[in-house]
């Protein structure tokens, strides 16, 4: 079958459907998203090179994965599904073709589940702005739309907190959008967590006035005198008990989520090293090895390359390889306030009721609680640092490594 021609006539229908069936409701699902969708998925498709029947399934699913929003907005894909089904019908399309279409278009209903690289791709296209410099506007354009639908406004830090929320839990499926995209979709998420973060901060004041009740307002009062008397003692500075405790925990909560980011952000790094090294491994197993006794200068650059290539996967394994501790404690690491209960290595093979009695004590310290957060916050410091290391040498190892193989290739060549 002819796909090229018939996926003209899929494009010229899917425009035409648009400028028919106009809804002012919906300035970010129109026909400018369903370009940018069809853009983006043929260049992921053509960056794994489909076949021209796959091709046209991806291509046709992202014509027609949100036409459906004219009927049922709330079921849109099971609508976007019957008219593509239809229009193929018209055209002759084979079913086991329809039904790839089918479900690729079905795949991008949130959560999205695609099962197979073809739904995996359309699913990327979805939500490539996620990792573009055009999220800020089109994720304006999404909420004004919504607004529109759902026919009330929608508080600007209840959608940051829920785009927040998304895009920590967001993941690509295709490596190419992981290694495009992760980046700038990191910086896009920092940005919201910052803008969240100042909120907060400024909002800390009065929430702080109206969280304290009539009995901490008496006993402030009463210690006031108290706490003057022990500025004047200590040259007017202010005691460290007054740092406004909701600041403090924004801070730590921003750092905690900091450290979360950077270690996914490195471990899909090294995931991405060991893909590419692994098919490099198999491929010189598989289709060189076997040619060497034919070709012996290339024996040296051979294993040269086969050694860059193990090497870099040791590194990458080795920055994402867990290390547990013994997972017990002491009361006396209690009493001293030494043990931190906020990591899972310090308390997994206590009884549960060790474990309580130590949060309880922990809770009621007020010392004893910030110091496990910064201990915490410590600890996430030097495990990231110790797999970034791990990484950078991985990285080095492979640019390196790779650069003086393909030169070894060529002198081989050569001679």
């Amino acid at each position: 079958m002819k796909f090229q021609p018939l996926l003209e006539q899929v494009k010229q229908y899917a425009i035409s459907y648009f400028d028919i069936h106009h809804d002012p409701d919906l300035i970010y699902h129109n026909l400018r998203h369903t370009k940018d969708v069809v853009a983006a998925a043929t260049q992921i498709a053509n960056h794994y090179q489909l076949n021209d029947e796959d091709f046209f399934v991806v291509i046709s699913a992202s014509w027609f994965h949100d036409t459906g929003y004219f009927t049922d907005k709330k079921d849109h894909e099971a609508k976007s599904v019957a008219l593509a089904t239809h229009f193929l019908k018209q055209h002759k399309v084979e079913q086991p073709v329809i039904d790839k279409v089918s479900g690729c278009i079905l795949a991008t209903k949130m959560p999205q589940n695609p099962a197979d690289l073809l739904q995996q791709i359309i699913c990327d296209a979805d939500l490539f702005h996620l990792g573009t410099d055009d999220f800020r506007d089109k994720n304006k354009l999404l909420r004004k739309e919504m607004e529109a639908i759902k026919k009330h406004d929608i508080d600007k830090d209840e959608w940051r907190s829920y785009n927040i929320e998304f895009l920590q839990g967001h993941e690509y499926y295709t490596d190419y959008c992981r290694l495009l995209l992760n980046d700038q979709k990191q910086r896009n998420l920092q940005k919201l967590i910052e803008k969240q973060a100042d909120v907060e901060v400024k909002e800390t004041p009065a929430m702080i006035t109206t969280e304290i009740d009539r009995e901490s307002i008496i006993t402030v009062e009463k210690e006031k005198d108290k706490d003057k008397d022990h500025d004047d003692d200590h040259g007017g500075k202010k005691h460290k008990n007054d740092r406004p405790d909701r600041g403090i925990e924004t801070m730590f909560r921003i750092s905690s989520s900091n450290h979360q980011r950077l270690s996914d952000m490195a471990d899909n790094k090294a995931h991405i090293m060991i893909t590419v090294n692994s098919i490099i491994l198999s491929a010189i197993i598989s289709l060189v090895l076997r040619k060497l006794d034919e070709h012996s200068n290339l024996l040296i650059p051979t294993f040269m390359l086969l050694s860059v290539s193990l090497a870099t996967m040791i590194f990458s394994i080795l920055s994402t390889r867990p290390s547990i501790p013994p997972g017990l404690f002491t009361p006396e690491d209690i009493n001293k306030k030494t043990v931190n209960l906020l990591f899972f290595g310090n308390f997994y093979r206590m009884s549960y009721q060790d474990y309580s009695d130590g949060m309880e004590k922990m809770m009621e310290d007020r010392e004893f609680l910030y110091g496990s957060l910064i201990r915490d916050n410590y600890s996430q410091g030097v495990v990231l640092g110790k797999k970034y290391r791990l990484l950078r040498a991985s990285y080095n190892i492979f640019m390196f490594g790779l650069i003086v193989s393909v030169v070894a290739f060529i002198i081989s060549s050569l001679l």
